[in-house]
């Protein structure tokens, strides 16, 4: 019976425990959960959504709170336009995150970084030019282009020393929006080193409408390794979202593809970024308790757990510590969102805003429990304690079970 450990990810000569985990924001894919994932020869991801926010907490720089002193004046204002972030401290903090992840990497794997293109910013292509050259200027072994088609992601970066280097790598939810990445990014000469294959079963943002149910990820890996065939582009596939099991990632890895990326059963290691008590609310979920909504700002649906403290919080657009989703005119689909609540509940001093949510805020505070379709099975990974909360697992343990699980079985701990 076949195991993941029987194949390999290849990039040119390099050998890889087919293994991805996937980059969860803000700071739920810590430095040292993708460090243990390199360890054990693997690629984990950190993620550079809220980059100095993640800066502040690790590295006890006040970035946000000298954005928040700069535009202290524009707190009562709903026009946010004023509110911009300096690239120098962009750059500085992501040269923090990154480099400071990459001095401590040990092992045969490697370190990649997800970057988000709905991260806008009051200043979409110049924040985002800055996150990627800022990446690959501190050594990060491979970038996952995430959040959006990324239409010109690599024009961005493309005189940058390390540009054919690094791995580069894009997140598509289907063959048409592969085809379209590679059509408008071929003037670069260069072709993504993989391909993540994003289901409808994942966690977080999806690249689907709320009609995601009727698409299966093993039909769109088969519509994507079908056309790399027919185009001869030798380009690895990893499919993502709804990959519980070793068993289950076998199953593509003898379809074809090169490795799978994984997330949701390393939300609750003892290395992930989640508090404790968020871990143990996705212990404790029933299939009941997940949803896929439209609350997120950035037009994409998104699944979370329904009793999420983000849902209805009618939080104050935070823009002048944050503003990571500012468009580039300085909007956000929840300000307007909250404004028609208020205008909804004249003379009240708190609202609720159930129609979107304030995701910079809450992402911050660990209040917005995105997670994957099966995050209901996490009970069945591991063991109580005597006070009935359920044992974290280690990313070594849950690694290597999908490593080496064989017949669907997932290996309590001891």
């Amino acid at each position: 019976m076949s195991k993941l450990d029987d194949f390999r990810l290849m990039f040119g000569q390099r050998e890889l425990v087919p293994i991805m985990i996937g980059g969860m924001g803000v700071d739920i894919s810590t430095s040292r959960l993708a460090l243990e994932a390199a360890r054990l020869g693997g690629i984990g991801h950190i993620s550079d959504a809220m980059i100095k926010a993640v800066s502040d907490t690790k590295f006890n720089t006040t970035f946000v709170k000298e954005k928040l002193q700069r535009y202290k004046f524009n707190v009562a204002n709903m026009d946010k336009s004023a509110v911009h972030f300096r690239l120098a401290e962009l750059a500085e903090a992501t040269r923090l995150h990154v480099g400071k992840t990459m001095e401590a990497v040990r092992g045969a794997g490697m370190v990649f970084i997800n970057c988000m293109e709905k991260l806008t910013m009051n200043a979409p292509k110049e924040t985002l030019a800055v996150r990627l050259r800022s990446a690959l200027d501190a050594g990060i072994d491979g970038i996952t282009l995430a959040a959006g088609l990324h239409l010109n992601s690599f024009s961005l970066i493309e005189d940058h020393p390390r540009f054919r280097h690094a791995k580069l790598g894009i997140i598509v939810s289907s063959a048409r929006a592969l085809q379209l990445f590679i059509r408008k990014n071929m003037r670069t000469n260069r072709l993504p080193d993989y391909v993540v294959v994003e289901g409808p079963l994942a966690g977080g943002h999806l690249g689907f409408g709320l009609d995601w149910a009727k698409y299966e990820l093993s039909t769109i890996v088969q519509e994507v390794l079908a056309w790399l065939r027919e185009q001869k582009l030798n380009i690895p596939v990893i499919p993502a979202g709804g990959i519980f099991t070793g068993s289950d990632a076998v199953r593509y890895m003898e379809m074809g593809a090169a490795g799978v990326q994984v997330a949701t059963r390393f939300t609750v290691t003892e290395e992930c970024g989640l508090p404790d008590t968020v871990k143990q609310e996705y212990f404790k979920a029933s299939e009941e308790d997940v949803e896929v909504n439209e609350t997120s700002p950035t037009g994409y649906p998104m699944r979370m757990l329904k009793h999420s403290p983000s849902i209805g919080a009618g939080t104050r657009p935070n823009c002048e510590a944050y503003g990571y989703l500012l468009d580039a005119n300085g909007r956000c689909a929840y300000i307007d969102a909250y404004n028609r609540a208020l205008e909804a509940n004249p003379g009240s001093r708190k609202v609720s805003v159930y129609e979107k949510t304030c995701l910079c805020t809450h992402m911050r505070n660990f209040d917005c429990w995105t997670c994957g379709h099966y995050v209901y099975r996490l009970k069945d990974t591991t063991t109580k304690n005597e006070d009935g909360s359920y044992r974290q697992l280690t990313t070594e343990h849950v690694f290597k079970d999908y490593q080496f699980s064989t017949g669907g079985q997932i290996a309590l701990p001891a």
